[in-house]
């Protein structure tokens, strides 16, 4: 049941960026057309043109959020238990793009050091209790970034 779910969801994401790519590409070829035979550009084309505003440090760490989809990695608490691994499994199906990560005996600092190796935006921690998952960590990567790299405790 879960390959099902997961072939299907893979499947409607994967049509989901053909419509987008194809409507970009509609709206190129109608400015190329135009801008070629020296007519001004459509109206409606003309109307969604981007406004650039200044930017500020905290804006930054959004910056890209627009232009690529999110990567996010998705890591369990130390030992987990059977069901926490299945749940960190079914998290994986529900975000688009999250790759799992086997935790192991890794550090902190040594996950943050693979997010940067492999350009991550997120992660996820699940956590449990007593065998029952409890805890969902969701961290921005930025964050962890600035607040990790120079701890000296991690």
């Amino acid at each position: 049941m879960l390959r099902r779910n997961t072939r299907l969801r893979k499947y409607l994401y994967r049509n989901s960026l053909e419509g987008k790519e194809r409507l970009i590409y509609e709206k190129k070829r109608k400015i190329r057309e135009a801008l070629q035979e020296g007519k001004p550009i459509p109206t409606e084309l003309r109307n969604e043109e981007a406004v650039l505003l200044p930017r500020t440090h905290i804006d930054d760490e959004y910056a890209k959020a627009a232009k690529r989809d999110p990567k996010i990695l998705i890591t369990t608490s130390w030992n987990p238990s059977a069901p926490l691994v299945q749940f960190a499994k079914e998290l994986n199906l529900v975000f688009p793009n999250a790759q799992q990560m086997n935790r192991g005996g890794q550090v902190t600092s040594e996950i943050i050091e693979t997010c940067c190796a492999h350009d991550f935006t997120d992660v996820v921690l699940v956590h449990e209790n007593r065998g029952v998952p409890d805890g969902l960590f969701i961290i921005p990567f930025p964050l962890i970034q600035q607040q990790f790299l120079n701890c000296s405790m991690c």
